[in-house]
Parts: structure tokens; sequence; C-alpha cells
């Protein structure tokens, strides 16, 4: 690491550079640009550029300090085109109440004023300045400062502040996204000391496959299936045969003696009041039909 040129309060703890190291925010491509040449550090034998760890940590607080003297946070416009800084440009928006253009940028949306999506921002952050070359290109036209994410290779044409970083790794680009968005609240005061750690983890910032979670939750699915059968054999069907086996039992010692002594009684008092109910019935039919012919 280069020595800081920052205050001490803005030094970079062992843990923020055992981040940088472990994300390889610091392997850069085979190709340098004139550009970039300041913030290299070495060129490995197999003609790797590695970029200098200190350089980057200067240019992400030196970004947040820029993004933090904006009063209102809605007129930063955070951009990628690309998928890998996709999530990561909506975990900031909503954590730092920037505006968020995730996917393809409409062409015309910083000058032409018809556009549905037209946007006046005062500052635009770009995680590639080549695939967001069509951004960067439109902030050129209506003086729109540009911060982006450089590797080794890529045009720093028309970009302001470059923060030297490895922007072709999912895990890199998400973690200076994070960093980016932890220091920006640090100096508006959200988090309330430097040493007070940020509750958002980075894994949060990282691009997430959507195939491999599909395949993922497949495989959840089946395995809290098969857990579920093995809870029904284990307990459900044992419970079952256990009330199969005992309603045998209980059924007839419930129902014999009520039977026995029930029904004969009320089965003879039935009988005996039908037997008096259709006799009554044939004597009057009798009577009446003696007194009707005047026998």
């Amino acid at each position: 690491m280069a020595p800081s040129n920052l205050p001490s309060i803005f030094n970079a703890t062992s843990t923020d550079i055992e981040q940088l190291l472990s994300a390889q925010c610091h392997v850069g491509s085979k190709n340098l640009g004139v550009h970039m040449q300041p913030y290299l550090w070495k060129t490995r034998a197999d003609g790797v550029n590695i970029i200098n760890i200190g350089k980057t940590w200067e240019k992400i607080c030196f970004a947040a300090r820029i993004i933090a003297a904006i009063d209102n946070p809605s007129d930063v416009c955070v951009i990628s085109a690309r998928p890998y800084g996709q999530r990561a440009v909506l975990k900031f928006a909503s954590h730092t109440g920037a505006q968020a253009i995730a996917g393809r940028f409409t062409p015309g949306s910083f000058t032409n004023y018809i556009t549905r999506s037209f946007k006046e921002p005062r500052l635009i952050i770009v995680t590639d300045p080549r695939t967001d070359a069509q951004a960067i290109k439109e902030a050129s036209y209506v003086n729109i400062p540009v911060i982006a994410l450089c590797d080794t290779d890529s045009p720093t044409e028309y970009v302001d502040v470059a923060i030297p970083t490895n922007n072709k790794g999912r895990h890199s680009i998400g973690l200076v996204w994070w960093m980016l968005a932890r220091e920006v609240l640090r100096l508006r005061g959200t988090i309330y000391n430097r040493e007070t750690a940020w509750d958002v983890m980075p894994d949060l910032y990282f691009y997430r496959d959507p195939e491999a979670e599909a395949e993922e939750k497949v495989e959840e699915e089946k395995v809290v299936g098969a857990e579920e059968e093995v809870v029904a054999v284990e307990t459900g069907f044992a419970a079952g045969a256990g009330d199969w086996e005992a309603a045998p039992a209980a059924f007839p010692a419930a129902t014999s003696g009520d039977w026995a002594e029930t029904q004969p009684a009320n089965w003879e008092s039935g009988a005996a009041a039908t037997a008096a109910a259709a006799a009554g019935t044939s004597t009057e039919w009798a009577e009446t039909t003696t007194k009707e012919s005047g026998w």
C-alpha cells in the first residue's frame, strides 16, 4: 500500500484491506490504459496487472465525500447495465436514497426531456465505463460529473473520479459498492461513528444467479418433502394403526350391553303398542260398517 494522503480518521482498517484482497479487488486485466498507470502497483509474471489497494481505498473515500456533499440524495444516479452490478446499485440506492438504473440505459434519459425516463441528476456513478458508455456520453453533454469503477483496461474519457478496482468479478463489484455506501452513511451521520460496525453484510450486494437459486430451491423442496414423508411414516401411520386396533375393542364393549339391556324392552313395548293400535282400528271399522248397513 502507498502511504495514505487522508486524515487518520479515514485510514482503512485491517479488516477493510482483508476484504478487498479476499474479493480480488486488486486483480486487474492484462491490458493497461495510459490513464490507469498511476494506480498500478506491479505486473505479475503472467502479465496480470495488480492494482494498488491503497489508491482504491483513497478513491472510495473521495467519492463518498463527493456523494455526501450533495444535499438531496435523489440527485445521485447509480447505473449498471451489467448483471453483476445491478443488485449492487439497487441496494446502494435503497440504503443511500439515490436513483438506480439497473439494466439497459434508455438513450436520451439525460438529454431528451420528452423521454419517459428523463432525469436531471447532479452526479452519476457507473459500474463499468465501457458497458455504460451511453450514460457517460450523455452526462458529458449536460455537464454531469461522473464517478466510475475502472479496471486497468477501462476507458476513462469523461470520467471525473475513477475508482481503480476489478470491475469484472461479482464479489469485487459488490464489495466496492458496499464500502462506498458505508462511507456515505458514515459521512452523513447515519452510522454513529467509524468504530460502529454496519449491520448490513457485503453479501447483500453480491450478484446471485437466478438459475442456481432455482436449482437450490428445487433441491430444498425435495429434501423437505422427503423429511415430511419420513415423519408421516414414523408418526402418523403408526398412530392411525393404534387407533384402528383400539376402536374394535371399544365398540363391542360400548354397544353390546346397551343392545342387550335396552333393545329387547323397546322392541316388545313397540310391538305391543302396534298390535293394540291395529286391534282398535279393526274394531272401530267393524262397528261403523254394521251401523251403516243396518245389520
